[in-house]
């Protein structure tokens, strides 16, 4: 089950039921099915709080992943940080929402085992990514 909620922030204006079936697709083709995952859109403010409090990190990313996931189903839960993901989407000439789908899928493919600490993980990861967005 794929759920989408908010934390001191509006919904995204996302179709729920078409992102739900597009996330499920992109874990099936890494030979993963799609448990519990659950997405927290939140506020810049309340992502500092989960940064400071879960990894120990004194600033604002636009996505937490914490995985939950056991043998091929993956699970977890992703906190998005909506102010951030609009900053970044400005900043790379990018529509909200194309950053936003962008940034979804992103902490699917952590979950499916994909890494992004190294610069050969990064170009890997985004490569995934863009696979990922040309199935939506």
């Amino acid at each position: 089950m794929i759920r989408f909620e908010t934390d001191d922030c509006f919904m995204p204006s996302l179709n729920q039921a078409k992102v739900a079936g597009w996330i499920a697709g992109v874990a099936a083709s890494h030979g993963k099915k799609a448990g519990e995952i659950n997405y927290v859109f939140c506020s810049d403010s309340k992502m500092l709080e989960h940064n400071k409090k879960f990894l120990e990190h004194d600033f604002y990313t636009d996505i937490i992943t914490f995985d939950y996931s056991k043998d091929n189903c993956i699970s977890g839960d992703i906190f998005i940080g909506t102010e951030t993901v609009a900053s970044n989407a400005a900043l790379l000439g990018l529509s909200a929402e194309q950053e936003l789908f962008r940034v979804i899928i992103h902490g699917v493919l952590h979950l499916c085992g994909f890494k992004d600490k190294s610069p050969k993980d990064e170009f890997i990861m985004h490569e995934q990514e863009d696979i990922a967005l040309s199935y939506l």
